[in-house]
């Protein structure tokens, strides 16, 4: 077999192509492939907690340090919020100046509102206050059970912070079993990567079968709006921190660039959650900044989501000739800036996040969601690719601050003189 087409890159590029090519073909045929792509999404879900949970008790087990813990962990949420708040400000702003809603018909929102009524159900049921006090389990197996993210990484801290002091002689066997059991973990995730070409296929296929090609011109404008606000973002914003940490944003991303496409095929940043973690280790962030960073930024640090949801805000406001003033738009930006968190992990979460901002506001119909649910999918690959460039740009920024970045380890990472499979378990 040529050598290109063993490279994962190449397959996943090339399943995604063959995906869309049946889903606008044939799209009987995509609609009926779902189940190839969550099968694989299931499959990498289900490595999920366990390998959070050994990378963040591996890592405090290296740390040994209460204070420092705290420090990591303040330090990454006081970057989450700073970037997010600005991507709110950044999606506001673009879809001011871009007016993507501007004469776009409204006239079917009516007859499509019953369809949106589910996202306005769980809009209605969401409490900020209720998120953070849902980080804490009801019991121990029942976070791992949940997969809940946030009750994982709970748990792991305080997990490895109690063995921490436990003293040397009984920390030490514990800490080299869980080595063992990473190894064997990032073990199967590399077995089921290997399928990693059928899930993106299934994935892309049923997106384009489903949904078609033909949905994406009525609301065109706004699609091309947000994508490109993103890549702007991408570049412009992370890339501007990248050069401020002195590292190269192009490198990280040609680094993760299978973990992007999976996403792509996919349009789950949570397939790619483990993944992402071994490779950014493999990068030179140390596993302990790794651990408490990547998974709390998969709640508090969703650039993409954010940017997506301040322009539909406009967008629906522009649809329905409902002019904002500053005042109800600086709201906008602060009810996002707390619903935007109250939502991570819930299914369908961005519609339910833009509901309830929709319902808080009280000035633009909860209803014109309605315009949104035929290019929300094609929008999901979007938010998704920019909210896992922007968890490995913080995951780099948070390293290096802590001068928890491997210099060395870096190099010969990025000149492929160490595979990132390698280097499971290592530190």
């Amino acid at each position: 077999m040529p050598k290109l087409a063993r490279n994962l890159t190449f397959q996943v590029l090339t399943a995604i192509v063959l995906g869309v090519l049946v889903g606008a073909l044939w799209p009987g045929v995509g609609s009926a492939l779902k189940p190839v792509g969550e099968v694989f999404i299931r499959l990498i879900k289900m490595l999920i907690a366990p390998i959070i949970f050994l990378t963040v008790v591996l890592g405090i087990g290296s740390i040994g340090s209460l204070k420092k813990v705290g420090r990591v962990g303040g330090k990454a949420l006081l970057y989450f919020e700073l970037i997010t708040t600005l991507a709110l400000v950044i999606g506001v702003a673009a879809a001011n100046l871009v007016q993507p809603g501007a004469g776009v018909d409204t006239s079917g929102v009516a007859a499509r509102a019953a369809e949106t009524g589910k996202y306005i159900e769980k809009a209605q049921d969401m409490d900020w206050v209720a998120f953070f006090t849902h980080i804490v389990p009801e019991n121990l197996v029942g976070a791992f059970a949940q997969g809940e993210v946030l009750q994982v990484l709970l748990v792991a801290v305080l997990f490895g912070l109690a063995l921490t002091h436990l003293g040397e002689a009984t920390a030490r066997p514990l800490l080299h079993t869980f080595e063992r059991l990473s190894h064997v973990l990032f073990g199967m995730l590399a077995m089921i990567m290997k399928l990693a070409p059928l899930g993106a296929f299934g994935g892309m296929a049923y997106t384009i079968g489903t949904y078609g090609l033909s949905t994406l011109l009525p609301l065109a404008k706004l699609m091309a709006a947000v994508y490109l606000t993103m890549l702007l973002f991408v570049f412009g914003v992370l890339g501007a921190v990248a050069r401020y940490y002195r590292f190269s944003l192009w490198r990280l991303l040609g680094f993760i660039r299978e973990e992007l496409l999976l996403v792509l095929g996919t349009s789950s940043s949570e397939s790619a959650l483990p993944r992402i973690m071994d490779k950014l280790t493999a990068y030179g962030c140390s596993r302990s900044v790794v651990g408490l960073v990547v998974p709390t930024g998969y709640s508090f640090n969703l650039d993409g989501t954010t940017i997506y949801l301040s322009m539909a805000s406009i967008f629906l406001a522009q649809a329905f000739n409902i002019p904002l003033t500053l005042g109800q738009q600086l709201t906008i930006i602060g009810i996002l800036m707390l619903t935007s968190k109250g939502a991570a992990g819930v299914t369908g979460s961005g519609f339910v996040v833009l509901a309830s901002t929709l319902a808080a506001t009280k000035v633009i119909p909860v209803e014109g969601m309605a315009l949104l649910l035929g290019v929300d999918r094609f929008m999901s690959e979007a938010r998704a690719i920019t909210n896992l460039i922007g968890n490995a740009v913080a995951t780099v920024v948070v390293a290096k601050s802590e001068n928890e970045f491997d210099e060395l380890k870096n190099k010969l990472a990025l000149a492929g003189v160490v595979h990132p499979e390698s280097e499971v378990g290592a530190d």
